[in-house]
């Protein structure tokens, strides 16, 4: 168990590196827009994240 969470925590820091290199514009227009939602938009947002990623991992285990 341990071994996969590790292994999902490296696909997600090269998932996130992928997108600073292919797109830095990109994601500093988009951290500016989010600098301008509301705490509880974005706390729903990460929860609906968390939720869907659950769900999709449900599926494919």
């Amino acid at each position: 168990m341990p071994r996969d969470f590790y292994a999902a925590l490296c696909l997600v820091l090269v998932i996130e590196g992928l997108v600073l290199f292919a797109a830095p514009k990109g994601w500093q227009n988009m951290m500016r827009e989010a600098q301008k939602l509301d705490p509880r938009t974005i706390r729903i947002f990460g929860a609906a994240a968390i939720g869907l990623g659950l769900l999709t991992l449900q599926f494919v285990h």
